[in-house]
């Protein structure tokens, strides 16, 4: 059963997914205004997809079977890399910088810039697979539970 807390979680990613859902169309207008346009256009669908990640993430929030505590570890570690990944991405965009992801034209840039794209996207990395694998062992105890039926 679905506590208040995560009741008022699953409705915050739905609402923060909108929101950068939005962003990604906006900076879709965008995309051949920066120094990167490859970059641009995957900050446009990072925004994009992560913001439907969040809100299809919020509708079976609910259905979760986790303590609070692994609830509000996995909604903060959730918003962390999907706002981490856009940001990430904007930044070499805007730079031209992005080493790591030399498949969308990123280029070695300054040291502070590098350092800051690479520890985006390695701790972002790190927490959207911990997110994956939380989530699905709560629906998975969702499924396995009684109520699921």
């Amino acid at each position: 059963m679905a506590t208040s807390t995560q009741a008022n979680q699953a409705n915050k990613l739905i609402f923060l997914g909108l929101i950068l859902f939005l962003i990604g169309l906006t900076i879709g207008l965008f995309v051949h205004h920066m120094p990167n346009p490859r970059m641009g256009l995957s900050a446009h669908l990072e925004g994009i997809m992560n913001g439907m990640f969040l809100m299809i993430l919020g509708l079976i929030w609910k259905r979760l079977i986790l303590s609070q505590t692994w609830c509000k570890i996995t909604f903060w570690l959730t918003l962390y890399g999907a706002f981490a990944n856009l940001l990430a991405v904007i930044i070499a965009a805007v730079t031209g910088s992005g080493k790591m992801m030399p498949l969308a034209g990123g280029q070695e840039g300054g040291g502070m810039v590098e350092g800051l794209i690479s520890f985006l996207l390695i701790s972002l990395s790190l927490c959207m697979l911990a997110v994956c694998i939380i989530v699905l062992t709560g629906f998975y105890r969702y499924m396995r539970s009684p109520s699921a039926t």
